[in-house]
């Protein structure tokens, strides 16, 4: 071991050290541990026979300087700026998309007319993750596999496996990804500041070529054959998915059992057929197949056609004279297809517009049709209350097969929820024994229902009288009951119920408060027998209420 070999400034070199014959502990410290079970290495604190480091040895004043020293000759001098707040890059260029307008050139092998088509596509490059996509807008009726080309993904751009970054792209330049040439004409808006802004010059927009194939379609070529009676490729181009609809009604009264259908008559322009629909109804009892005639083109006059009976399995092209068009048509008249006579009424806007259009000499004249009256109508009456629970329970059974609860007045229970009206009534009977048992009848205003509870007193067990139930009043009909309300009950008014009549003699102040907040639906006079009762306020000829506690209505003495 070296011996002094920093305090003389004498070079680490062979010779120039020199060994300390008096050391005797030369083991290394140890710098292996485990803590919770996990292997570690610590920084060892001490050198070989517990040595100092040479870190060890620096003076605290040589640790100062080390520490406030700005390296200026090195490093330059160190400003401690504002630190910005680091965002990454799939926050910062979320949605952010580069779009160029570009197209390619596909060769036309075998074929006389046409050598090339050009068709344009979109580029998208995804700032997020520099990944690309090729769209290529889809054009009616092209006949070629349009839409997504190249889905979204890193293009590579060389053999060695570079792959595109939104520097190499540039507007004028040719980008060739999986064999095909694609030639950037233009780019939007966004694009275009982005590139500028990040100091790309771009070039200058070239315009997009002619499609030669698309030119040709546009202006065809003079043809010189002679033309046939209808262009078919002509209708289907400017007539396709173009549907005439007539609302009609179909007579089959001559049939035993027929009636008078609604049926709907689609004629389709484009190759001039005719298919017919039934419209049924709700619940009508029928088939669920409302096709009446299959789409078909429908002969009007054939060779066959005449006074003279005939029978015809199927009619052929060649027998055809002419077909119906869309002048046989007209709303307002009737029009017999397939020996069936059919009414035309209306028709949607559509093919109004079609006919003043292309046929504005026709006149169409819609009406409406009467409704029908329904049969059962007059019939379908309730059946009498079988005294089986309530009515509305009852009645449900007439309205399906399995009946349900009827509906509540939902809105009403949670309103007056635990609203009850509390009343001290006393039983009129010609009974001695009924003099002194008094009674508490409670009126949910929740369900509009009664519950009367009997007090016990001297001779008589109390408890309830009557569960909570709704009362109807004395003369109502059973179809059309009429049930008790708080109108009804004014002080001294006689409640029936079955059979048991009740005069109600005293009311809670609760009542008087709730009978005042609606006193538009109240009568006056509950509302005055209410007032003289507790508060000893009426009208000029009552009588001084009893403020022990006593009766409007004498009471016999017991």
């Amino acid at each position: 071991m070296s011996w002094n070999r920093g305090g003389h400034g004498l070079p680490l070199l062979p010779g120039y050290t020199f060994p300390d014959v008096t050391r005797s502990a030369f083991h290394r410290p140890q710098t292996l541990t485990y803590s919770r079970g996990y292997a570690l290495a610590p920084r060892a604190t001490v050198g070989i026979g517990q040595d100092p480091l040479p870190s060890e040895q620096l003076i605290q004043q040589q640790i100062s300087e080390l520490s406030f020293e700005t390296p200026d000759v090195t490093y330059g001098s160190f400003d401690r700026g504002t630190v910005e707040d680091f965002i990454p890059a799939h926050v910062a260029l979320d949605k952010k998309v580069l779009r160029y307008y570009a197209y390619f050139r596909e060769n036309i092998l075998f074929c006389s007319e046409e050598e090339f088509r050009v068709r344009p596509v979109v580029i998208h490059y995804f700032l997020e993750d520099n990944s690309m996509c090729v769209m290529e807008p889809k054009v009616e009726n092209s006949a070629l596999p349009q839409g997504k080309r190249i889905k979204r993904q890193r293009l590579p751009k060389n053999e060695p496996g570079e792959h595109y970054h939104w520097k190499d792209l540039n507007v004028g330049m040719d980008l060739e990804v999986y064999g095909i040439t694609y030639h950037i004409t233009q780019c939007d808006t966004f694009t275009k500041e982005f590139l500028e802004s990040e100091g790309i010059v771009l070039n200058q927009p070239e315009p997009t070529p002619v499609d030669p194939f698309s030119e040709r379609r546009q202006n065809p070529r003079p043809s010189f054959t002679t033309a046939s009676g209808s262009d078919k490729m002509h209708q289907f181009l400017t007539l396709d998915r173009k549907v005439l609809r007539f609302f009609a009604l179909w007579d089959d009264t001559d049939h035993p059992n027929g009636e008078t259908r609604p049926v709907t008559i689609q004629y389709h322009l484009v190759d001039d057929t005719v298919e017919i629909n039934e419209v049924y109804k709700r619940n009508c009892g029928r088939f669920p197949f409302p096709a009446l005639m299959r789409r078909l083109k429908l002969p009007k006059k054939t060779e066959a056609s005449g006074n003279f009976p005939s029978c015809v399995l199927e009619v052929s092209t060649a027998e055809v004279e002419e077909y119906y068009s869309p002048k046989d048509f007209r709303v307002g008249q009737s029009i017999t297809l397939l020996g069936r006579r059919f009414l035309l009424y209306d028709c949607d806007g559509f093919t109004k517009d079609y006919y003043q259009k292309n046929h504005p000499d026709l006149e169409m004249k819609p009406f409406e049709v009467p409704k029908k009256k329904d049969p059962l109508q007059g019939r379908r009456k309730a059946p009498p209350y079988n005294g089986f629970g309530s009515p509305e329970d009852s009645l449900q059974n007439c309205f399906s097969l399995i009946p349900t609860p009827p509906k509540k007045n939902v809105l009403k229970m949670l309103e007056n929820e635990h609203k009850v009206l509390c009343y001290r009534a006393k039983l009129d009977s010609q009974h001695p024994g009924d003099e002194n048992r008094r009674f508490v009848l409670s009126y949910f205003l929740s369900d509009d229902m009664i519950s009367i509870f009997e007090k016990p007193t001297r001779g008589i067990i109390g408890g309830k009288f009557l569960k909570k139930t709704r009362i109807a009043k004395p003369g109502s009909t059973v179809d059309d009951p009429e049930f008790y309300s708080p109108a009804d009950f004014a002080i001294g008014a006689t409640v029936e119920v079955f059979s048991h009549r009740f005069v109600l003699t005293e009311a809670d102040h609760n009542v008087l408060q709730y009978l005042e907040s609606n006193a538009s639906r109240i009568p006056l006079q509950t509302l005055d027998s209410l007032r003289q009762k507790l508060l000893g306020v009426g009208t000029a000829n009552s009588q001084p209420a009893d403020h022990n506690g006593g009766d409007v209505a004498a009471e016999p003495s017991s």
